[in-house]
């Protein structure tokens, strides 16, 4: 079977395990280019590659060439970088994943348009889980309907270092002694002043009853050594609740292991040709 081209953008944390299982010949697909505003995340990156891409690049120039190389492109850079780079992805006809989810709800039209697009293309957007658990049966249980859905997002302090919304509401992360909640609002707040935090409040509240009806807490504990993410739902099918807890990236402890894992775990089942979950 002939292996499918990637390219991707973003070598952070979750940009270099994807590209090291890519490398690593876990999955049936080879990859095309990296691209990263930060030469030195790519220098870094490709160190630790058996087979460095052929494309190389620190920006989107020469982008609409450069997308004739790939047959899938996978943004986990920024919010921004999705419309960047997943828009032109799409208007050529590739599909694309994205770890960024939060972009499709702090911009107006965003989520829309890339709807609207992919259709016209014929081409597939993937939006992994992340670093929560019970995506499943939230899809299932909006089928029936759901009344109400909660995400409760707790970190230690160095998860939530250089926010701005935590600098602006003047909180001293290094003094605290005990748990401190940071935020309560809408999934469609929360992932506005805290884009590096609860990516996975958007995919929930897309999985469930959207950005505006999903509540978000978001609580900062200095006695927490792992990235906590507790979902309450209830609707038709009865009640869920789910409690993750997580390992937090040794390369990023803004984000989880388990988030880079679900991407991999999703480009798995790209390629395979059974699929296991709703």
């Amino acid at each position: 079977m002939e292996k499918l081209r990637v390219g991707v953008v973003g070598c952070g944390a979750i940009g270099s395990e994807i590209c090291k299982a890519i490398d690593g010949d876990e999955l049936e697909m080879e990859l095309t280019f990296l691209i990263d505003n930060h030469p030195a995340n790519i220098e870094s990156l490709c160190k630790r590659l058996r087979k460095k891409p052929d494309i190389i690049r620190s920006d989107s120039e020469g982008l609409d060439v450069i997308l004739n190389e790939v047959d899938l492109v996978i943004e986990c850079a920024s919010q921004a970088a999705v419309r960047e780079f997943v828009i032109p992805a799409l208007k050529k006809g590739k599909e694309v994943m994205i770890m960024s989810v939060g972009a499709l709800l702090c911009e107006e039209g965003l989520c829309e348009e890339i709807t609207r697009i992919s259709q016209e293309k014929g081409c597939k957007v993937y939006i992994p889980s992340g670093a929560v658990a019970g995506i499943d049966g939230l899809k299932s249980g909006a089928i029936a309907g759901i009344h109400s859905m909660e995400l409760t997002t707790i970190k230690p302090p160095r998860g939530f270092e250089g926010n701005k919304y935590v600098k602006e509401k003047g909180i001293d992360l290094s003094s605290l002694q005990k748990q401190e909640t940071l935020f309560v609002g809408s999934a469609k707040e929360a992932v506005r002043y805290f884009p590096e935090n609860v990516n996975v409040a958007a995919a929930l509240s897309l999985a469930g009853i959207g950005p505006e009806a999903t509540r978000v807490k978001i609580v900062v504990d200095p006695s927490a050594k792992e990235n906590v993410h507790e979902i309450e739902a209830r609707g038709e099918f009865g009640n869920l609740f789910v409690r993750v807890e997580n390992v937090p990236s040794a390369a990023n402890p803004k984000t989880s292991y388990l988030a880079a894992l679900s991407a991999i775990a999703t480009l798995k089942g790209i390629s395979h040709p059974i699929r296991v979950g709703t």
